[in-house]
């Protein structure tokens, strides 16, 4: 059985300038995925009434399934729903159950109510209302010659809110398509074209419904198995034992084997441990102390941070030794050490972690653009390491802190 095809169609002048990065429609391939249902297109247009006829012609021609996002705010600029109206027919209606949901938003808010407001309650006669219960825009999904197209707002957390309420729920049921299972190994250490040279007899030997693809981030590789089958068990089975038998080949270079970021993976390890980690963070300005936070629960296992930009704060609250500082500057091993011992000391921390670096020219003289140390420690053991990052300082600065969290992962394992 072909899977069914769907097509994503973001709407806005803010998308095609750069001003706001699309990650609506990444989302939504991200749900619809595990359906079995295949995105074979995801465009973008600008607040132009011709292109996005244009574009929903375009895409009705090959997809089952379109899903439109933007354009359905109370302003002027806002045309997709009058534009839909006209594309399917008839005329507008004032929708009871939107209505006073609009009404309650701003009671609560103890805001006025204005006619363009009330306005967000009209939709087209020939749609179904999609109820959007965190804001005013309420979805609405069309039917045309057996295909279904689904118009949602553009702020992401009210159409995630629809999608998981509303969409997914009546995919379920209307549309069925084989089986789609992924696994994944995530590996670190070494390059994409080495670990393909390590496991090219695995991946030549893949049956046609899976799929291997290499997926390099910043000094990392996500390696995502993908298997397509209408029996689901033995689907899973096969794709199960592909993926052990990539992770026992890469074992040295293996970090987890479920699609998580790495301070997620951290994270668990820490919480099974019991352990805790506190930082000392200069060049990467607390991003270190944010990624790790990101992940809920983080307070188990995340003791605190320092961000200790300036000599005076790493001596006064690290104790990094004045001397040191003054005849080595920042950029060295020792004073990594330092910062990673004075963390664990001063916020009572199983481990501390020091990360000191020169991430874009204008630093320390005879230090070159890049370098970057670390330093961890549980109070008995040490480990140190000198990383030279070739990128601009944004990027170096991702970089770095995904070694970071690579070290800290890799010292709780005892690797």
């Amino acid at each position: 059985m072909a899977n069914t095809k769907a097509s994503i169609i973001t709407i806005g002048d803010e998308l095609l300038i750069g001003q706001t990065i699309d990650t609506n429609s990444a989302w939504i391939a991200q749900q619809l995925n595990p359906l079995g249902i295949d995105i074979v297109r995801r465009v973008a247009v600008g607040d132009n009434k011709a292109d996005i006829v244009a574009a929903l012609d375009a895409e009705l021609s090959r997809s089952e399934i379109v899903i439109i996002t933007g354009g359905l705010g109370p302003t002027a600029d806002d045309i997709t729903k009058p534009l839909l109206a006209q594309y399917f027919g008839g005329k507008m209606v004032v929708d009871e159950r939107v209505q006073l949901h609009v009404r309650s938003i701003f009671e609560r808010r103890n805001l006025p109510l204005l006619e363009v407001n009330l306005r967000q309650a009209e939709v087209p006669e020939s749609c179904t209302v999609l109820f959007n219960k965190s804001g005013t825009a309420p979805g609405m999904l069309f039917e045309k010659e057996g295909k279904m197209i689904i118009s949602l707002p553009g702020v992401p957390h009210e159409m995630m809110g629809i999608v998981e309420d509303e969409v997914i729920p009546r995919l379920r049921q209307r549309f069925t398509s084989d089986a789609m299972v992924h696994r994944s190994v995530i590996t670190a250490g070494l390059g994409e074209s080495f670990l393909a040279e390590k496991i090219k007899d695995i991946e030549s030997a893949l049956p046609e419904h899976i799929r291997l693809a290499y997926l390099p981030g910043f000094w990392m590789v996500k390696l995502r198995l993908t298997g397509r089958g209408k029996d689901e068990m033995q689907l899973i089975r096969e794709v199960d034992m592909r993926q052990e038998e990539i992770a026992n080949r890469l074992e040295e270079y293996v970090v987890a084997l479920e699609d998580l970021p790495m301070e997620e993976i951290v994270g668990r390890k820490l919480t099974s441990l019991g352990q805790t980690v506190a930082l000392a963070e200069s060049c990467t300005g607390g991003y270190l102390g944010h990624r790790l936070t990101q992940v809920i629960g983080s307070s188990k296992y995340f003791q605190g941070g320092i961000i200790c930009y300036q000599y005076e704060v790493k001596e006064q609250l690290l104790g990094v030794e004045h001397a040191l500082l003054e005849q080595e500057g920042a950029v060295n091993e020792a004073v990594a050490l330092q910062m990673a011992l004075g963390a664990q000391r001063s916020m009572k921390s199983d481990i501390g972690f020091g990360i000191t670096g020169l991430l874009s020219p204008g630093g320390e003289e005879g230090v070159p653009v890049g370098t970057v140390w670390m330093a961890i420690t549980n109070g008995d053991t040490h480990k140190t390491k000198a990383f030279h990052f070739p990128y601009d300082r944004v990027r170096n600065k991702e970089v770095a802190v995904n070694m970071a969290l690579l070290m800290i992962w890799k010292f709780v394992n005892h690797q």
